[in-house]
């Protein structure tokens, strides 16, 4: 976040997604903007152009999600990201989703967390990769000690797993939505940095692009 007072602090509020960062320990820890609490039965989703949080739809099947769901700031999922994925056309086109699991209920959504990366799941969403990054909330009491998504108890994973299989599913239509696989931190890290290079790509186009139609 850039700094517009002495003092060392925002005079406004910051994009969630352009105006945080990921963080100075990126990939092991990352800041995480959460946008969904397991407690939500809508799903909410940051507005792109104005950084609220937005009601993007209900959800439609009776499965909670199983933990805080949000993104890392500054992250994209681009070419970068498509390729460490298979069969998939494209990125999903979306800041880099992220899993936070606290032993600790967390009631409030719209919060900025330190969540200590474990992993993640492969996911395939009607040809795009979607990637879910799972991480812990940093220095929780239970989960603070876990370093790897072999930490983690399979029950758990299973959870994750069964909510993002199905919480698009439509009754009577084919789903569209596949969990093709589980990976470590090592992995995870090399997603993250994938991300967060196809977001300054972005952001550079961009530039060039705003820059290019002023100077025209």
């Amino acid at each position: 976040m850039t700094s517009d007072s002495p003092l060392g602090y925002a005079r406004w509020r910051p994009h969630p997604w352009h105006g945080l960062e990921p963080g100075p320990e990126c990939p092991r820890v990352v800041n995480a903007f959460i946008e969904i609490t397991p407690f939500d039965l809508m799903k909410y989703e940051v507005d792109k152009a104005t950084g609220y949080l937005r009601v993007d739809r209900p959800q439609r099947t009776s499965s909670h999600p199983p933990s805080l769901y949000g993104f890392v700031p500054q992250t994209y999922c681009g070419e970068r990201v498509r390729r460490l994925a298979i069969d998939c056309d494209r990125g999903d086109g979306d800041p880099l989703d992220i899993c936070v699991i606290s032993e600790r209920p967390i009631t409030h959504s719209e919060i900025l967390l330190r969540a200590r990366v474990l992993g993640g799941l492969k996911i395939i969403d009607r040809g795009e990769a979607d990637d879910k990054i799972v991480a812990v909330l940093d220095g929780d009491y239970i989960w603070g000690g876990a370093r790897d998504l072999s930490d983690l108890p399979p029950a758990l994973l299973e959870r994750l797993e069964h909510y993002f299989s199905t919480y698009k599913l439509v009754p009577g239509e084919p789903p569209k939505i596949a969990v093709v696989g589980r990976y470590g931190y090592e992995d995870a890290a090399r997603v993250i940095t994938a991300a967060i290079e196809d977001y300054r790509e972005m952001i550079s186009r961009m530039t060039e692009e705003m820059n290019g139609s002023r100077n025209g």
